[in-house]
């Protein structure tokens, strides 16, 4: 117990003086309007950090894509004691399938690639399936391409490129015909890298920066790579068998660059966010076609649209959003369309017994719900 208090006054004494909008080190910037709110919220994240033994996470709130609070908390390096900054770069696990979609929607834009051509006609060593496969079926999960085995899904392969990586599921038939249901899989989103490296010619790395990091200046945003010096990239830890935080497993995570493979961060996270509500480069078509819900077969909606979970929360609010979990980091972000809310948040842990605090940051940042009074009119 007296560790867990120890641990919780030093979190509340890091330097966030709210008398000034940054911090010396510039690793907290808030907008003093929100000063009560950039308050409580902090708070909301200390304790879960401290509850759930994170070493270090960054969080970021925008309104009417302005940000608003930007901060960074804990360590990078535990054995270095590096702090976490606000460029901090972490795993963001499946929320890498929100920009590989948002690249496929620009190409398809562009018509370098079509939704309805077969993933053969990119690709002509993927061998052909009982039906038709194509680009729109792997952006929607919608193939029937199996998911992988807990064994697949923790591979541990070095130097293997996305291209080769096909070969754990290539030759093995649809589970179901395309369209019927939808399959969460990582492989969908790995082949679909692999399409849009052919259809171009270059890396998936390379279109994520000509596209979308250079494009809508998301700095601290790339593809992992283990062997090399990534600047800013937090280290990554895990639990053992007694839920210890330790060093996380070696990991090379690009074979799987396109569905979990991007480092990010909050604040990076929060203007891709914002970019698809309001960028002007964007097209409105892809913005439109970002959110669009996914209609199956039997004429219901599927469960996520381009990496997008709609839901409602206990207010009524819309919300698109989506968190996740990798070796070595969590991340999640919610969009509140008609509130222009933006929230995201990340860490270098693999996961948590909570639920990353995303929605307590948002709930002091959303204006009040008014409710109607039912009262009856006293006579």
């Amino acid at each position: 117990m007296k560790t867990v208090v120890l641990k919780l006054f030093v979190f509340l004494i890091l330097p966030i003086s709210l008398t000034h909008c940054t911090s010396k080190e510039k690793e907290v910037f808030y907008d003093r309007k929100y000063k009560d709110e950039v308050k409580q919220a902090r708070k909301e994240v200390v304790y879960s950090m401290v509850r759930n033994s994170v070493p270090g996470a960054t969080f970021a709130v925008s309104k009417e894509g302005k940000l608003l609070y930007s901060d960074a908390v804990g360590l990078a390096s535990k054995d270095l004691n590096v702090p976490v900054t606000r460029k901090t770069k972490f795993r963001i696990g499946k929320l890498t399938e929100n920009f590989t979609a948002l690249l496929y929607h620009q190409l398809t834009d562009a018509g370098i690639i079509h939704p309805d051509s077969s993933v053969q006609h990119y690709l002509s060593k993927f061998p052909e399936k009982q039906y038709k496969l194509t680009l729109k079926d792997l952006v929607q999960h919608t193939s029937g391409i199996r998911e992988p085995s807990p064994e697949e899904k923790d591979w541990r392969g070095l130097n293997v490129s996305a291209e080769k990586g096909l070969e754990q599921f290539m030759n093995d038939s649809l589970v179901v015909p395309p369209g019927v249901v939808q399959i969460p899989s990582l492989f969908n989103y790995n082949l679909l890298g692999v399409v849009m490296e052919k259809a171009t010619g270059n890396q998936f790395n390379q279109l994520l920066q000509e596209y979308i990091t250079d494009t809508l200046q998301l700095n601290n945003t790339t593809v992992d790579n283990p062997f090399v010096t990534i600047e800013g990239s937090t280290d990554f830890f895990d639990h053992n068998f007694i839920a210890q935080v330790i060093p996380a497993t070696f990991r090379d995570m690009r074979h799987k660059a396109p569905s979990e493979g991007i480092l990010s961060n909050a604040e990076d996270l929060v203007k891709f966010g914002n970019a698809l509500l309001y960028s002007d480069i964007l097209s409105d078509e892809i913005k439109n076609k970002i959110f669009e819900p996914i209609i199956l077969r039997n004429e219901m909606p599927a469960n996520t649209s381009n990496g997008w979970i709609k839901f409602n929360d206990s207010d009524n609010r819309t919300i698109y959003g989506i968190s996740s979990t990798v070796t070595g980091g969590s991340a999640a972000i919610l969009i509140y369309p008609e509130e222009k809310l933006v929230v995201a948040y990340a860490t270098n842990l693999s996961s948590i017994s909570d639920d990353a605090p995303v929605f307590q940051i948002a709930n002091h940042f959303l204006p009040e719900v008014e409710t109607e009074d039912t009262t009856e009119p006293q006579e």
